[in-house]
């Protein structure tokens, strides 16, 4: 066989030749492919055999596949053995993935492929840091029964740049990280310090990273300034999590084109909606709109159009644009401020759908009975024309009220109003008869005054025109999910698992104790949940009964491969309504417009494999949003609290641990711990089951929902800490007499009671409980990271995604 016609047997042989070939002038072969072809091999294989086996000779091809096959090891898919030669990463000998930290030196590897974390000790945590990506192998069980992995290679380092504030001690100086997950200090150099002060924060670059003997060594790179500036708090959450924040120049040259009006060339071939009445609600501070709706009645239903800002026409695959796009992940709202996903430029004007202006959308068509089912859906471009820019408050004075003035000024918009809030209400009817769990939340705000200090922290009340739109995105998003199954195109699906089995064992133990029953066995379904709900809504404990189940669940993530949504009760469920602030969204857009233009699995831009790792890149940028801002508010919290040092107040038991039980006060949404230490004067038990502390001598029990009285012992700023000391349990010990009586009661015999509670207002754990299921976090131990479940947002970011 000549060498060109074993070039093209390669190429002809490898599944995603047409992909790679209208990515790359000159192809080589895929990713999939290398890796049946090693796997088929069975032994590690030299890099210059591997080209031989490919046909691959000249010197474009061999630099081609030098590059592919370091990409791949950067991402963990092949590592290069002592002699160099490549090995398949598989689950079963190396597996590759994300390190994560703890703060007291051990950490955990998230493996790239999904499945159980591996536990990593503090001797092997020397030579990595929290967010670092490596490949190791398992070495057995630790003393929990948790496998424990070992560090074979280093692939990626995570921390280039570490905030903190600087030390010095006889010349030699150290940063304390500000992200408590980086267990070691760096070490800085006396000529290393850039004329830093003694506890300024700082940034320092690592200019040698950590190994098994060493801790990392860096040198000040730029320095803050004062520990408690304004707006220091953000400034440190940024550069602490590595937030993207400038753009770069390259993204500048693609848009500097860009005007603020649509151009006409790309408004044709589109469906004409100008015509029609299409609204955007949102927040009174919203100042991105992506998306807008419309509804009309018909014989057997309604029809409703849900379009979406068509951000895909605007950032292209592969452009400086879209790359930075993808690492951005999405936009990130912190309580002082926005960092967009997208350039103001496209986020705030060309893709936003301002009002009384044309713009390209992304539309979904759906006709639903009047049970609330959708009989029929399609998808098609179009050009519309936003009527109207209402809140969330008009829409409800307008629908709910009837507010003369408002409906005087919307007069037109008002029967589409009206059908909207008549879909909505079936909508929400059929959602609640597939089991749904609909847990249904007190967010907060933070008000600042003139010199950007805290003022007050307030409630974000919700009402029925948030639950309107949500409701229908809700429904375009199941939509464009069921649209690409149909297709089968690969695509970013949101997924959510039901309760782990440890979980499970654990909730079904606390339920017993309270005279309770979780259905459905070993495999729960959702309406198992909502039916369990529902039937301790009465009592006074209901509060507790939904955090326990709240938590039991997993976190929500994005994958390539669908496997249904357990919290909203969806057989498949994918993000198509937010491409603004939401790269996903953004994925699930080109996919189908892929569809709409005749495209086919062959010619899609992307493979399973790239999508998987989108998906995973995505949920990390997520978390890291999220962990972000709950910095951001956990410092601003505590710089709150700093004057109310003494202060009594009020407030209901979150969380209880080992150690303490943490307590959110009402009315103003701070946590804080009372440590056991300050308990009453006796030794205490931890139930973790029962989620309670109970008193050896006194019997005294303290269990999560209980209300107490504490006062405010000290806030530290630095590790974000609360310390609080009882001054009153009330009712601990009735409560505990009630309980273990309720316990001995049958399943379903409850005294009912207004779960409002006294002077009806609801309990501050039953708000804490309330949570949207992707919001679920682990358990910290800094201020602001108890497990209660709400999400905090900041300006211009709703409440759409709540249920998701």
């Amino acid at each position: 066989m000549s060498r060109s016609s074993g070039k093209k047997t390669a190429k002809n042989a490898d599944p995603h030749h047409i992909r790679e070939a209208k990515k790359y002038a000159n192809p080589i072969p895929s990713r999939e492919f290398i890796l049946q072809h090693l796997a088929s091999a069975g032994v590690p294989m030299a890099q210059q055999e591997l080209a031989s086996q490919l046909a691959l000779h000249n010197d474009d091809d061999l630099e081609a596949l030098r590059r592919r096959l370091n990409a791949m090891e950067r991402d963990g898919q092949v590592v290069r053995n002592r002699n160099g030669a490549l090995c398949i990463v598989n689950s079963k000998d190396l597996i590759a993935g994300r390190v994560i930290g703890h703060p007291d030196g051990f950490g955990f590897l998230r493996p790239d492929e999904g499945g159980e974390d591996l536990f990593v000790s503090p001797r092997q945590m020397r030579q990595l840091l929290h967010n670092d990506r490596a490949v190791v192998r398992v070495v057995g069980l630790d003393r929990r029964g948790r496998k424990e992995a070992a560090v074979v290679e280093v692939l990626e380092r995570g921390n280039q740049l570490v905030v903190g504030r600087l030390y010095m001690d006889q010349g030699v100086g150290f940063v304390v990280p500000d992200n408590k997950r980086l267990h070691q200090d760096i070490v800085i150099p006396e000529d290393n310090f850039n004329d830093a002060g003694h506890g300024q924060m700082v940034v320092a670059e690592i200019v040698q990273q950590p190994t098994k003997r060493t801790q990392p060594i860096g040198r000040i790179k730029d320095v803050l300034g004062e520990h408690m500036a304004p707006g220091m708090e953000t400034d440190v959450a940024i550069r602490t999590h590595q937030l993207p924040l400038e753009w770069p120049d390259e993204v500048q040259q693609e848009i500097a084109h860009l005007g603020r009006e649509v151009d006409e060339g790309a408004k044709q071939g589109r469906v004409d909606l100008r015509h029609l009445p299409l609204v955007t609600i949102d927040g009174a501070d919203a100042r991105d709109f992506d998306d807008a709706v419309y509804c009309e009645a018909k014989p057997k239903g309604w029809r409703l159009l849900v379009c979406i800002a068509d951000v895909s026409s605007y950032v292209k695959p592969g452009s400086a644009l879209d790359r930075e796009a993808k690492l951005r992940g999405n936009s990130v709202y912190f309580p002082d401020r926005v960092i967009p996903m997208l350039p103001e430029v496209l986020s705030n004007g060309l893709c936003s759908l301002n009002p009384a202006v044309d713009r390209l959308c992304m539309t979904c068509e759906l006709y639903v009975n009047k049970e609330g089912v959708v009989t029929r859906s399609r998808f098609f471009e179009a050009v519309m024309r936003s009527q109207a820019r209402l809140t969330y408050d008009q829409v409800a004075e307008m629908l709910i009220e009837g507010d003369p003035e408002l409906c005087t000024t919307h007069a037109e918009l008002l029967p589409h109003l009206h059908q909207l809030y008549a879909l909505f209400q079936v909508l929400r009817v059929a959602r609640s008869e597939l089991g749904a769990i609909d847990f249904d939340t007190t967010e907060t705000r933070i008000l600042f005054n003139q010199e950007h200090k805290v003022e007050r922290i307030v409630p974000v009340v919700r009402n029925d025109a948030h639950r309107l739109i949500e409701e229908c995105m809700l429904a375009a998003n199941v939509a464009a999910a069921r649209f690409l199954l149909r297709k089968k195109l690969p695509a970013l699906y949101r997924n959510h698992d039901g309760p782990q089995a440890e979980k499970l064992l654990d909730l079904k133990e606390f339920l017993g104790e309270m005279g309770l029953r979780l259905p459905g066995g070993e495999k729960p379904q959702t309406r198992d949940y909502a039916e369990l709900l529902d039937q301790v809504r009465d009592r006074p404990d209901s509060h507790l009964i939904q955090t326990v189940l709240l938590r039991s669940l997993s976190q929500a993530v994005y994958s390539a491969e669908n496997q249904g949504h357990f919290g909203l009760s969806f057989a498949a469920y994918t993000h198509f309504t937010s491409p603004i602030r939401r790269y996903p969204d953004l994925i699930v857009h080109r996919a189908i417009r892929h569809l709409l233009k005749g495209g086919t699995l062959e010619d899609f831009d992307y493979s399973q494999t790239e999508l998987q790792g989108l998906g995973e890149h995505c949920s990390a940028t997520e978390r890291r949003a999220d962990e972000a801002t709950r910095d951001v508010t956990s410092w601003l919290k505590c710089e709150y609290m700093m004057d109310k040092i003494g202060e009594e107040f009020v407030g209901i038991i979150t969380s209880v641990t080992s150690f303490g039980i943490f307590v959110e006060l009402d009315e103003i949404y701070v946590d804080g711990l009372v440590h056991i230490t300050a308990l009453d004067n006796d030794y205490y038990h931890f139930d973790p089951v029962g989620h309670r502390l109970t008193g050896e001598r006194s019997g005294m029990v303290y269990r999560l929902g209980d209300q107490v009285k504490i006062q405010v012992a000290a806030v530290n700023l630095d590790d974000r800490k609360i310390d609080f000391t009882l001054v009153e349990a009330v009712g601990a010990k009735a409560k505990s007499r009630r309980r273990k009586k309720a316990a001995s009661e049958p399943a379903g015999e409850t005294k009912p009671r207004d779960s409002a509670g006294k002077n009806g207002k609801k309990p501050a754990s039953s708000r804490a409980a309330a949570s949207a299921v992707k919001d679920k976090k682990p358990v910290s131990r800094k201020q602001g990271d108890k497990p209660t479940g709400r999400k905090r947002r900041g300006p211009g970011k709703r409440g759409k995604s709540k249920a998701e």
